[in-house]
């Protein structure tokens, strides 16, 4: 078996640490969209729960909301306005900024996730996260280890068997 050097490394390489298993939920989460045959990718759900909460704002705004460059946030948008699920407008005061909002497709889909999508994310990772304690390093292992065993996506099916994720 090959070294997993970026565990190894510990927080010398913590953002890698992280990177890789936002990288792993975001994989698995993508597959419980796609059971839904909902047309966004999980790296845009968070402007659309940014729309639904904070409602009709600059572009600016939504970076700042988020915490994404706004180059990052203007190029997710025109997909997301490409799919019909988001609108943008001149504002009234400054003909310069877009103010985007959600279109009735995109309050559709949100209100829709919101009930039969988000409950069973939030659950898996509470899941995935309940026994966790201890050392950063040691939670962040327990993470890894724990979907291995048993993928985020899987951990939302009805009958499965809970797999603990004991700190070793």
């Amino acid at each position: 078996m090959v070294e997993d050097v970026v565990r190894t490394l510990g927080f010398l390489c913590l953002g890698s640490r992280f990177k890789r298993i936002g990288e792993r939920l975001q994989a698995d989460t993508q597959l419980m969209l796609d059971e839904l045959s909902v047309p966004v990718q999980t790296s845009q759900y968070p402007y659309l729960a940014a729309l639904d909460r904070l409602g009709p704002i600059t572009i600016g705004e939504l970076a700042q909301a988020l915490g994404i460059s706004q180059p990052g946030v203007t190029r997710a948008l025109s997909h997301l306005i490409g799919l019909g699920l988001v609108e943008q407008r001149p504002a009234r005061d400054d003909q310069r900024q877009r103010i985007v909002a959600l279109s009735g497709a995109g309050r559709r889909l949100v209100a829709r996730a919101r009930q039969e999508l988000w409950p069973r994310i939030e659950g898996a990772v509470a899941d995935l996260c309940g026994n966790l304690s201890g050392p950063l390093l040691r939670q962040l292992d327990a993470m890894e280890r724990g979907l291995g065993e048993l993928p985020l996506h899987r951990r939302t099916q009805p009958g499965r068997r809970r797999v603990d994720a004991p700190l070793a």
